[in-house]
């Protein structure tokens, strides 16, 4: 009966631990999403490098070679006069050259910078460089756009890290405290074993071991859960969440199941610690 009793405590704080070991993923997955979400919204900034009428193939050419090899952009796009004609008339529905009797517009280059490259600075830095060629009449780019969007980028960050770090302060008391109510029930062992002589770490050892395995079984449940959860927000809802790629995977694998085994342990040194120091008429009084 006292055997069924702590397997079944033993059951229920693997399943709170698990629980908390969920909510520590969930907030990687979304400092993971938040940092794929500001590096699409840095590199969907457009650069105009609107062509002179003098352009020709060859200067095209050569400025294609130098956006090609320059670390700075991620990808561009020609867009000609034709094609800037049409995308003018769909988004103000009139067409220039029916009253002017030729198209005015010139031919262009939508260059997408790199994230590295999309600050206020670097942008400015690139469309000055841009500027400069003979055959480039004028750049564009939404300077008060980019301005507002890296100082929120700072304030986000700092607000993302906060919340991140106060779940995962509630996170470890829950997992002490879990672990400490499942030690509760072993605290006369705890006291016989100082009593006999037995040194702080051989009473503490079965159960650091014991609740370290518990916590490395419950950060693989945590992560089978998670996986479910990003497959079906990702593949199912079709909402995207993060780029799924080795690093991010080891990322929130390696913060999850070291979480699980470093709180585990420091829980169970704190909680034996307790009732190692506690006298006998106190272990009556809990």
């Amino acid at each position: 009966m006292r055997k069924h009793r702590f397997r079944n405590s033993y059951m229920t704080a693997g399943v709170s631990v698990s629980l908390v070991l969920c909510l520590i993923g969930i907030e990687c997955v979304l400092l993971l999403s938040a940092g794929a979400l500001l590096t699409r919204m840095r590199e969907n900034v457009t650069i105009t490098a609107v062509l002179s009428q003098e352009a020709d193939s060859t200067q095209c050419a050569r400025l294609e070679r130098m956006l090609e090899a320059s670390e700075g952009y991620s990808s561009f796009r020609y867009v000609s006069k034709e094609e800037a004609l049409q995308e003018h008339i769909v988004s103000l529905g009139e067409d220039p050259t029916a009253f002017l009797g030729y198209n005015p517009l010139s031919a262009s280059y939508e260059i997408h910078p790199s994230e590295l490259y999309s600050n206020p600075d670097s942008l400015a830095q690139e469309a000055e460089r841009l500027e400069s060629l003979p055959y480039i009449s004028e750049v564009l780019y939404p300077r008060d756009l980019t301005d507002l969007m890296n100082r929120n980028v700072h304030d986000f960050s700092y607000i993302l890290l906060g919340v991140a770090l106060l779940l995962l302060l509630v996170s470890m008391v829950l997992i002490v405290n879990t672990i400490r109510l499942q030690i509760y029930s072993k605290r006369f062992i705890i006291n016989t074993m100082t009593l006999v002589g037995a040194t702080s770490w051989v009473t503490r050892r079965p159960f650091v071991l014991r609740n370290m395995l518990m916590g490395l079984i419950a950060g693989i449940v945590a992560l089978i859960v998670l996986s479910g959860l990003v497959y079906y927000v990702e593949f199912e809802m079709g909402l995207f969440l993060f780029p799924i790629t080795w690093m991010n995977v080891a990322f929130v694998c390696g913060v999850v199941l070291g979480s699980g085994l470093l709180i585990t342990l420091f829980a169970s040194l704190i909680a034996t610690g307790r009732y190692i120091r506690m006298d006998n008429n106190s272990l009556y009084e809990i």
